[in-house]
């Protein structure tokens, strides 16, 4: 049977998404504020996974400050336009959900940019659990979304029901925030470093 198509390739979304960060990235904006709170979270030269890497910005910026990155995204399209943008980037075309434990061990999963409300419906707890299985014995995932007026397409994803599949798939909340910057907890952008449950 063939696999539900993701959210994000029912939005169609990759020519403008893929745009609208190559225009940012020319006029010189900041667009590392993810990969500032990653690298915080690592020593130098740590095994970082980029899950959903879109047009390769977070993983590229975390390859500037000496991680070893292994990025991953299903869009060809963003691939195409990662490779291009930043040439050498370590990037594959493929999906979170073909992740084994074999992939691993990483120190970090970097799993930003809503890519979590863009995944295939129903398949929210298989994928953090793919993300889960690949970390290191000390290692987190960094996850962040909006909670409200998300992008088309993608699904309102609640921190309580978020929180709950988090649970459902024996990974804690070490930290929620909300904002990459680590401003208070609110109802409109979720942040989130996790760790396994008894790790």
């Amino acid at each position: 049977m063939a696999a539900r198509p993701t959210r994000w390739q029912e939005a169609g979304a990759s020519g403008n998404f893929g745009k609208r960060f190559a225009e940012l990235i020319a006029a010189g904006k900041d667009v590392d504020g993810e990969a500032r709170l990653a690298d915080t979270l690592l020593p130098r030269g740590a095994r970082v996974l980029d899950a959903g890497a879109g047009m390769g910005r977070v993983a590229a910026a975390l390859v500037r400050r000496e991680h070893d990155v292994v990025a991953i995204e299903p869009d060809g399209a963003l691939v195409q336009q990662a490779r291009e943008t930043y040439p050498g980037l370590p990037i594959e075309e493929r999906d979170i959900l073909d992740l084994s434990p074999d992939d691993g061990p990483f120190d970090l999963v970097v799993c930003v940019g809503n890519v979590i409300v863009y995944l295939a419906e129903g398949t929210e707890r298989t994928a953090l659990a793919a993300m889960r299985d690949v970390l290191g014995e000390n290692g987190r995932i960094l996850v962040g979304f909006h909670l409200q007026d998300p992008p088309p397409h993608a699904h309102v994803y609640t921190a309580a029901e978020f929180e709950a599949d988090l649970d459902a798939v024996g990974l804690r909340v070490d930290l929620r925030a909300g904002s990459y910057e680590l401003h208070p907890a609110n109802d409109t952008y979720g942040v989130w470093i996790l760790s396994r449950a008894g790790g």
